[in-house]
């Protein structure tokens, strides 16, 4: 394509040049005004809307000349190699790039390591929030106190639509003994300030077993997945971590049709200097953050082969959950962060990624994070 839109423009260059030794009247006008007949000739092909043509009119060598090379230029393909590095091309090679992308990019720090958001953390931490329904319908005011939106994707009202959110019923059955919560880790090598090396229990992974025991105290019956996604031979390697985790994922719910909750547990990376630590209970307890991939850049809009049919069910589920805790814990839990790409959020509808913490806080302010974590959920699916 751009071969032949090169010949076209050259073909074009020549004819033009070449005016002045063609007897051709026709030509020679045509070579005087090229600009005009261009400009017309663009407005004519990518502008219809806003081109007029009167019927019957014939076209001159130069108009037509102007038309055709107009026809074979590829603009569509220039204006896509002009667009951002970071368009989804849906080739083999670019969706393994966006999953290996997606594998490291759920952390909410900039590219200076610093903690997106903090400050807003702070200010939902605030009792003044005002948490009705009169003042969530507003777009405005549910993003911009509730959620941190990443610059590289985008929503809509209608996406965040908080009555929509809060009308989903998270509740789970609580009358089968069944397992109902799922819990894994697709980056189960995060640890914390204080952890021990080669000791799961202080790890990211220990949390998990820790709330998974406290769930269960509560009667909830839930599963904790200690698989490993984030090692390849031995080395710490997240770049295929969400597609190694997926197939195993399912296997267990396919096992285990019971389950109604998915939950994967991290903790975020931040700066050296950040502390997300605050004190509930008379206990200094780690903040927590829910994150929603939104299968959707700005560059490109929806990714497909990233396509998530819960979406909504996702946002509802964080959104819930987060309103809960800062009706119990407030200073509990920082802003929502909405990104694109999809984490495996596709796999059911009441999935929650949730970033617990980060590699700067201790293993006690975790387990107190567990705890109100624990808390939480029992009051949002078991109400």
């Amino acid at each position: 394509m751009i071969m032949a839109g090169t010949g076209s423009i050259l073909f074009l260059y020549a004819a033009l040049h070449a005016g002045s030794e063609l007897k051709s009247e026709k030509l020679k006008e045509f070579a005087a005004g090229p600009n005009e007949l261009l400009l017309e000739h663009v407005q004519k092909t990518y502008l219809t809307g806003f081109s007029y043509a009167e019927e019957g009119h014939s076209l001159s060598f130069g108009e037509w000349l102007a038309e055709s090379t107009m026809k074979l230029i590829p603009l569509g393909t220039y204006v896509e190699g002009k667009e951002t590095a970071d368009t989804d091309v849906e080739d083999q090679e670019t969706y393994q790039m966006i999953l290996a992308k997606q594998a490291e990019d759920e952390s909410a720090v900039d590219a200076d390591g610093n903690l997106i958001g903090e400050e807003q953390a702070v200010e939902t931490a605030s009792n003044s929030i005002d948490m009705s329904l009169e003042s969530l319908k507003n777009y405005e005011y549910l993003t911009g106190n509730f959620y941190t939106i990443d610059s590289t994707t985008m929503t809509s009202p209608e996406e965040l639509n908080a009555e929509v959110l809060l009308g989903k019923d998270m509740r789970i059955d609580t009358e089968s003994k069944e397992p109902k919560v799922l819990i894994y880790h697709t980056h189960s090598q995060e640890s914390f300030a204080d952890s021990v090396p080669d000791d799961a229990g202080t790890t990211i992974v220990g949390m998990g077993t820790y709330l998974t025991e406290l769930l269960n105290e509560k009667g909830i019956k839930t599963i904790h997945h200690e698989g490993v996604y984030d090692l390849i031979d031995g080395k710490l390697d997240r770049s295929k971590a969400y597609q190694l985790a997926e197939p195993e994922v399912r296997r267990i719910l396919e096992e285990n049709p019971s389950i109604e909750v998915l939950i994967d547990l991290h903790r975020d990376g931040v700066a050296d200097t950040t502390h997300l630590v605050t004190e509930i209970k008379g206990k200094p307890t780690a903040q927590i953050m829910f994150f929603n991939g939104l299968s959707r850049t700005k560059a490109n809009g929806d990714i497909e082969y990233l396509r998530n049919p819960y979406i909504q069910d996702n946002l509802a589920f964080s959104l819930q959950m987060q309103l809960k805790a800062m009706e119990l814990f407030p200073g509990f839990t920082r802003h929502i962060y909405l990104k694109g790409y999809c984490y495996n959020m596709n796999i059911m509808p009441k999935t929650l990624l949730i970033e617990a913490g980060a590699q700067t806080n201790t293993v006690e302010e975790m387990r107190n994070a567990m705890e109100l974590l624990a808390e939480t959920l029992d009051n949002v699916l078991t109400p």
